[in-house]
């Protein structure tokens, strides 16, 4: 039997949310290695958008052609960006999160944002 084969249910990155007075459990995915979180400031056109990033930069990245179709975007979305290794003023989007994991990344401290922006 291999050992990572069932994945542990006691992960800190799920916690129980009440919406509509009813619990659920909602897992939300954190950036790992060189991924940051950002939130779109402007959409620039051809699947480019300008982001600005937890670490301080606003970086202009673009959606890649296999997430193209299945990753719509506006501003005001809260998005995973991984940064081209030869220039960081620039990034490819990985990951939207929904608003159920907005409020969770919130409460968890991963993303410090204004209340006019969601």
């Amino acid at each position: 039997m291999a050992f990572g084969k069932f994945k542990d249910k006691s992960k800190p990155n799920k916690a129980k949310v009440f919406i509509g007075g009813e619990e659920k459990v909602v897992r939300v995915k954190l950036p790992r290695g060189r991924e940051v979180i950002g939130i779109i400031a402007q959409r620039c056109g051809a699947s480019r958008m300008m982001v600005s990033c937890m670490d301080g930069k606003t970086r202009n990245c673009r959606v890649p052609g296999r997430k193209r179709r299945g990753l719509w975007l506006r501003e005001g979305d809260a998005i995973i960006i991984e940064p081209w290794e030869f220039d960081d003023n620039k990034g490819d989007v990985l990951y939207k999160y929904t608003p159920n994991q907005v409020t969770k990344l919130k409460q968890m401290g991963k993303l410090t944002t204004d209340e006019s922006e969601f």
